[in-house]
């Protein structure tokens, strides 16, 4: 089923491209979430009357990104933690108390933005955090894990 998208989609193209991409994929997540529409011409010539509002909307967005990432790059968190034996945690340390100690230093992001693709964790010590901000901007922090008193 041909598409053209109405901004970038991760893995799959730009704002503006017709590609190709099974039905149910369009049908069920890209057309319902405003990311594309049908490739038809008459949606075509729409979207070509429409390009540079799209193309302006898509320029704000990762501006706002950009001023996102510029106040979380390097920020560094303190979680006090339960601690067992050997510097391992009662528990874990998950996206949930993540953003929860990211909103007591007074930044805010969204839970979908926070990546921990090695899982909870589950140790003491200073750990990395990527926070997926826009399509193309991704933003580090620190999450420092330290023994509850």
């Amino acid at each position: 089923m041909e598409v053209i998208l109405l901004n970038k989609v991760e893995n799959l193209g730009e704002l503006g491209d017709k590609v190709s991409v099974r039905s149910g994929y369009a049908r069920n997540y890209l057309i319902p979430q405003g990311r594309a529409k049908f490739a038809t011409a008459a949606n075509i010539a729409e979207f070509e009357a429409r390009r540079s509002e799209l193309e302006a909307t898509a320029a704000a967005a990762i501006a706002a990104a950009e001023e996102r990432k510029a106040s979380l790059e390097g920020l560094t968190i303190t979680i006090p933690a339960k601690e067992a034996s050997d510097g391992k945690l009662f528990g874990s340390i998950n996206n949930i108390d993540v953003l929860a100690a990211i909103a007591r230093a007074g930044q805010s992001v969204e839970k979908r933005e926070i990546r921990m693709p090695d899982g909870a964790f589950r140790t003491i010590g200073e750990h990395s955090v990527e926070l997926h901000l826009h399509t193309d901007i991704n933003a580090t922090i620190t999450i420092n894990i330290v023994a509850e008193d």
